[in-house]
């Protein structure tokens, strides 16, 4: 059954500071209509700029994934994006009046605690997944990094990192469904080492820096107090004792997870992934993940599927049927010249993949057209609804004691002729719940796999026969 798309019920507004320009910065991230999807306003800037959320837009990602359109830019998108997605926000218009995102605590934590707050909103319009066909494999052989898509029915992401150092080696992290995101990442904050620390504060990189928004991991014993007074110091935290036992974790932040560092690129993931635009039923698997290597992926996947999108869809009209033209007509009350289903291929509780023969024998080619013969759509819309019927009747007992009766035709959409010697393939699923008899579908109507019609039905199922018995009459 397909899943609503969903947005904010109302706005949320947060302010902080950006990590690297160190602005002040507050953040509005709106309610948007169905098909929006994630969208950038900067509300500062003259005739107020949109900068689509899109893998293309991507102009740097040195310590962030930064936008531009139009010359108007916004950087660090990459956590409030985690936020969105992770907790399936399908439509936000996010305003800033600044040019940075704020780094707020270093993860998406506080985002999604106001998503929760205002709560979310389910709008009319279907959520749109992008279902991969086929693995799809990246890899930067000199930096080391490797991803994988792989066909699945959710979203599930997989990362190791490996940064061979002393005090973090080898991590890995996952998640087996979106729905685990805020409960095991959101919370997980963004990490520096103390020898990139020092060398950004100093080369004035990390303006908005600060000991409370980053996990600082250090390397070496040997870090006198006064290093570490100095870099409270640059960092303008004089007032914070910064102290370090041993190779480890300064003391300004606490892990919350052993693999904290390890779940926080998996966080960075999923908010550079939402750059492809739809969400994925995919498993993505990335091994020493960075935001270059992340949206670089980001355009493969976004690449792949407008070819996937292009090629005609695949079914198997070779196998044994699910029914034949003999189960059909039990189903059926209908007859030559009005039975338009020849075989079903396969059903399941949402779906169903009916077929339709067209020969030159049918006989509206009598009249439609001489010379020209089109198989009329009307007559397409009517071999769908037997499709759809059938699909309707295996919900109850007894179908032979219940009609079908359609009450309503909607977004009907004729893209292509039909003619002599094509084999028409309906594919059709459920757009609601089977309620009080009422049977809701979308379909398409394909030719060689491409889509020539496709149409919404809304249809009853209403139990209008009795079981006629008849006594056999003893004969003397």
């Amino acid at each position: 059954m397909a899943e609503k798309q969903r947005t904010l019920k109302e706005a949320v507004l947060l302010s902080g500071i950006g990590l690297h320009t160190g602005e002040k910065v507050t953040i509005e991230i709106c309610p948007a209509p169905a098909d929006h999807g994630y969208k950038f306003q900067r509300v500062d800037l003259e005739n107020q700029p949109i900068i689509n959320a899109d893998c293309d837009l991507v102009v740097a990602t040195d310590r962030g994934t930064t936008l531009e359109h139009n010359g108007a830019r916004v950087y660090t998108t990459e956590h409030v994006l985690a936020a969105l997605y992770g907790m399936q926000v399908d439509n936000a218009l996010i305003k800033i009046d600044g040019p940075e995102i704020p780094i707020m605590d270093g993860s998406s934590l506080l985002f999604v605690n106001a998503f929760e707050k205002v709560g979310y909103l389910e709008q009319e319009a279907d959520r749109e997944y992008l279902e991969l066909n086929e693995i799809l494999k990246f890899e930067d052989v000199e930096k080391g990094i490797e991803f994988l898509a792989i066909p699945d029915p959710a979203y599930r992401v997989t990362v190791m990192v490996d940064y061979k150092s002393p005090v973090l080696g080898t991590q890995h992290a996952g998640i087996y469904d979106i729905s685990e995101f805020k409960d095991q990442i959101a919370r997980c904050r963004t990490f520096v080492f103390l020898r990139e620390l020092e060398f950004l504060a100093k080369n004035n990189l990390i303006k908005g820096g600060d000991l409370d928004n980053a996990i600082v991991l250090v390397e070496r014993t040997d870090v006198s107090q006064e290093e570490l007074d100095n870099l409270a110091k640059l960092l303008k935290k004089e007032e914070l004792k910064i102290s370090l036992d041993g190779i480890g974790v300064l003391n300004t932040i606490k892990l919350q997870f052993e693999n904290e560092p390890a779940r926080h690129k998996l966080l960075d993931i999923i908010g550079d992934l939402a750059l492809v635009g739809k969400p994925l039923k995919a498993h993505i698997l990335g091994a020493r993940p960075g935001h270059s290597g992340n949206v670089r992926f980001a355009k493969m996947i976004k690449n792949h599927f407008k070819l996937q999108l292009k090629a005609p869809k695949q079914f198997d009209l070779t196998k044994a049927p699910l029914f034949n033209i003999v189960d059909i007509e039990k189903m059926l009350p209908h007859r030559y010249p009005f039975l338009m289903v020849d075989k079903i291929m396969e059903m399941n509780e949402d779906n169903i993949i009916g077929v339709k023969n067209i020969t030159m024998n049918e006989p509206i080619f009598t009249g439609h057209f001489p010379g020209n013969p089109v198989f009329p759509g009307v007559l397409q819309i009517e071999a769908m609804a037997q499709v759809g019927g059938i699909f309707a009747l295996s919900k109850v007992e007894e179908p032979h004691l219940y009609s079908t009766y359609f009450m309503k035709i909607d977004k009907v959409k004729f893209k292509s002729k039909v003619v002599p010697g094509d084999t028409l393939v309906f594919e059709l699923s459920l757009l609601s719940p089977i309620r009080r008899g009422l049977v809701e579908m979308g379909g398409k109507a394909y030719v060689n796999g491409i889509v020539v019609m496709e149409a919404e039905m809304l249809a009853q199922i209403v139990k209008d026969k009795v079981e006629i018995v008849q006594d056999k009459a003893e004969i003397v």
